[in-house]
């Protein structure tokens, strides 16, 4: 967190070329993506950065950071002892018959819960998804939630009224906090949900 704060701090204290920002949303999206998602809008906004090259950052950043969990995943197929202490377990095999039945609509929907994309991509590549599958599914995914929070983060901080006040650096600190928020009503809500169905 710190390592993540520190570079979206000097990203936006000093004047760096668009492609060097280019590359450094990218590598901030593998630390913290929706840190990266608020960093890059803030940028685009103070037009320190082109809007469609600040959302390219993003986009690739999340999506190379997915598609290596999923190559993470396909790598430790290959370690016996994991293959075999996973699959023992009846919840493991759940897991892996939910994934391989409802791929496409499992592996959306993981993309917007947080706490479960590096499990659900990771064990996408052990169990074998078909990476056209994954793909479909990560990507379009990434598309939907990077359009909505960077553009909804683009518009509040187009408006005029935040332009205009010396404290407009706080759109970056209130954008994480509310993308943490709906992150944690969405968790909540999905556990209340798994509970509500068990019993």
């Amino acid at each position: 967190m710190d390592i993540a704060t520190s570079i979206n701090n000097g990203l936006l204290q000093q004047e760096w070329s668009a492609p060097v920002l280019f590359v450094a949303i990218i590598l901030l999206s593998y630390l913290l993506e929706d840190l990266a998602i608020v960093t890059a809008a803030t940028l685009a906004v103070q037009q320190t950065m082109p809007t469609s090259m600040a959302l390219l950052a993003i986009f690739i950043g999340i999506s190379s950071g997915d598609l290596a969990l999923y190559l993470v995943g396909k790598a430790a197929k290959k370690v016996p002892l994991l293959h075999y202490r996973l699959l023992r377990f009846q919840r493991g095999r759940r897991v892996r018959r939910q994934l391989q039945q409802h791929a496409l609509v499992t592996l959306f929907v993981v993309r917007f819960v947080p706490g479960l994309r590096t499990v659900g991509f990771t064990l996408s590549g052990f169990v074998d998804i078909e990476i056209k599958t994954f793909f479909i599914a990560v990507l379009s995914a990434t598309a939907l939630w990077t359009a909505l929070v960077f553009g909804s983060l683009l518009q509040l901080g187009q408006l005029s009224w935040i332009q205009s006040q010396p404290m407009g650096w706080l759109l970056i600190p209130c954008g994480v906090f509310v993308l943490w928020l709906v992150n944690t009503l969405i968790t909540k809500r999905l556990v209340r949900n798994k509970y509500d169905t068990a019993r």
